[in-house]
């Protein structure tokens, strides 16, 4: 028999919420409402308390002190079943799917149907196929998740939370892989579940997003609650402000000025990753900042893998001048190549490991010649701390026990470690806050102060438009255009990304 779904919306109402991992307290007395049918950006920092607090409101996280109601009556879920019994529905900001199950089974995982005694997989396949046309997401539902690119995973997660029937939906940073198209189907769909009386609370640190979609504001800080305030009242510079406690001022460093006749320190010239990237050739200097804008899939990721031997590739390759054999990422670190993956807790960082063996595992041979030396690997760790502004009350702490964007700066300090000529930083600033994106904006215009060629690949145009020299645009697995500063906007961008350019630079 088919579960009965809840149909009046959910209002919710935290008050005095507490919440401790030992002696460690992450929210400190939090107290507000959320009304039905309404949108709510809910906003602050990495650490804030954001992800926490929606965790025990979906049945993730108990409850330390405090009440939380829904629908005025007290709840205490013992699990996120609980939750979802009352149309409670969290989409995880890491993903939280079973890689070796279909997209089907994933989406009914825990809620399977049946048909008497056995799984109705027909109809579970059928439903998930409803639910992925309803995110615009064209796959089998038979495939497998471990099959799916990062931003089709993240469109499974929204697909099985509104094949829950939500009546409230939790997203903590769902458009964080998604293209802008995707991103447009997204927002049409929040837009349907609003009218049909969903509640949605939306956790981004992309401030337009919040600014465009949102009806109402709701800020925390360091665990607390701030303020709150109808979306058309506050400016995005409002909202970043109030989300740091301080003036913040210019997100993006000034952009200096790149020798035009310096030498390449690197040149790759047509260069191929079967099914991914084809005939790629492009150069970049010391001291520039070069950018790579596309739409997922375009090849971007798939392209600069190859470059570090982690996938098949044929084509050129030179450094500094000297041609060069990159067979896997360790002869390219020894050639002053290294790359910053944008899988930051999959492929970026080993999270159960402590900070400092994070931090030197590209360099061991520095650290570990011709034995390991702890005290030589915390000197270098507190050096990290203090250049690269990672914020941490315990230098033996595992990496993950910091924030999003505090791992991120450990991410990119480890890369740094072989003191490479050229490094790719891959969304190097994803799911993290704006103060946190501002820090790490300006360690790239420090690292290219000191001679370094940066390449940045990222989905957000705003970040490459506001920290390139030039940004190269593939699509389909082809470069097709690379534009000068004076060149870059979204909608031109845009164009290149998606073939209607009527121009070719």
């Amino acid at each position: 028999m088919t579960q009965q779904q809840p149909r009046r919306s959910v209002a919710v109402e935290f008050e005095q919420v507490v919440k401790a991992f030992g002696p460690v307290q992450v929210l400190h007395g939090v107290s507000f409402a959320i009304e039905p049918g309404r949108v709510y950006g809910l906003l602050g920092e990495n650490g804030a308390g954001k992800s926490t607090l929606m965790k025990i409101l979906a049945g993730y996280e108990s409850i330390t002190g405090g009440v939380v109601r829904v629908n005025g009556e007290p709840q205490h879920f013992v699990s996120s079943r609980d939750a979802e019994a009352l149309g409670i529905v969290l989409i995880h900001q890491e993903f939280n799917l079973a890689e070796d199950l279909s997209v089907a089974q994933n989406i009914f995982l825990g809620h399977e149907k049946k048909k008497g005694w056995l799984l109705d997989d027909a109809a579970m396949e059928r439903e998930a196929a409803a639910a992925l046309a309803q995110v615009g997401l064209q796959v089998d539902p038979r495939t497998k998740v471990r099959r799916l690119i990062v931003a089709e995973k993240q469109l499974v997660e929204i697909a099985k939370a509104v094949s829950r029937h939500a009546r409230l939906l939790i997203m903590d940073e769902p458009t964080a892989t998604l293209t802008p198209g995707e991103t447009e189907r997204l927002f049409k769909l929040i837009a349907q579940l609003r009218a049909d009386g969903v509640t949605v609370v939306y956790i981004s640190h992309k401030l337009d997003e919040v600014e465009r979609i949102t009806d109402e504001v709701i800020v925390m800080r360091d665990g607390r609650f701030v303020t709150r305030a109808p979306t058309s009242e506050l400016t995005r510079h409002q909202m970043a402000n109030l989300m740091v406690g301080r003036e913040l001022a210019d997100l993006y460093p000034p952009r200096d000025v790149v020798v035009a006749d310096a030498a390449p320190a690197m040149q790759v010239r047509r260069f191929s990753v079967p099914g991914w990237a084809e005939d790629a050739s492009f150069e970049v200097r010391p001291g520039e900042i070069l950018g790579f804008a596309g739409l997922v899939g375009a090849g971007r990721t798939e392209l600069f893998e190859g470059l570090m031997g982690l996938r098949p590739a044929s084509g050129s390759v030179e450094i500094q001048g000297r041609p060069v054999q990159l067979r896997n990422p360790r002869d390219a670190a020894k050639h002053g190549f290294t790359y910053l993956s944008e899988d930051r807790k999959g492929k970026g960082l080993h999270v159960h490991l402590g900070l400092r063996q994070n931090l030197t595992l590209m360099a061991l041979e520095r650290y570990a010649t011709p034995w390991l030396h702890p005290e030589a690997e915390r000197s270098a760790l507190a050096a990290a701390v203090k250049d690269y502004g990672i914020r941490t009350g315990d230098l033996d702490a595992r990496a993950s026990s910091l924030s999003g964007g505090n791992q991120q700066k450990l991410a990119l300090a480890k890369v740094l470690q072989p003191q490479p000529k050229v490094v790719v930083l891959d969304e190097p600033t994803r799911g993290v806050d704006v103060g946190a994106k501002r820090d790490i904006y300006f360690l790239i215009q420090k690292l290219a102060r000191e001679g370094l060629a940066v390449i940045v690949v990222s989905s957000e145009l705003m970040e490459l438009i506001g920290l390139c020299h030039r940004v190269a645009v593939m699509r389909a697995g082809r470069l097709v255009s690379t534009l000068d500063a004076d060149q870059l906007t979204e909608e031109e961008l845009i164009a290149h990304a998606t073939g209607t350019a009527t121009s070719h630079a």
